[in-house]
């Protein structure tokens, strides 16, 4: 099995919906694992668009991209924003690392219910439609 840590910003949406998702639809090839470059907290609202498909984030917090930078079992580093793409650190040991973007869902927080639901769900869809191809791919 391969081990990819998903980057981004602040480990509150992208990067975690990653995680979960990858562990979910590809666990039996990839163990996944997200961090941010800027770790803040996990976004209610990227827990409200995974408990629609089922996928609980209880338990799941932001990390730091520092709990992985001396670890030496990932085979694949992901960013899935451009700041995370320009200020990622350099591991202990060297990883490959790819670039897979998504707009940033946050921002839409503070639109309402309805507007930032909508916008979670379609940067969740399109991680899943988008990035989990991309690692079968590569298993």
């Amino acid at each position: 099995m391969k081990t990819v840590l998903i980057l981004c910003t602040g480990n509150s949406a992208r990067s975690i919906m990653a995680e979960y998702l990858v562990n979910t639809e590809l666990g039996d090839q990839w163990q996944a694992y997200s961090a941010g470059v800027e770790p803040s907290k996990v976004n209610p609202y990227a827990v409200t668009a995974m408990a629609e498909l089922g996928i609980s984030l209880d338990g799941a917090r932001s990390k730091s991209v520092d709990e992985f930078l001396e670890r030496d079992d990932l085979d694949l580093v992901i960013t899935v924003c451009d700041h995370a793409r320009e200020t990622c650190p350099v591991f202990m040991k060297p990883v490959p690392q790819e670039h897979v973007g998504f707009e940033d869902p946050a921002p839409y927080s503070d639109k309402g219910d309805d507007v930032a639901l909508a916008k979670f769900r379609e940067v969740r869809d399109r991680i899943r439609n988008e990035l989990i191809p991309f690692l079968r791919e590569r298993a």
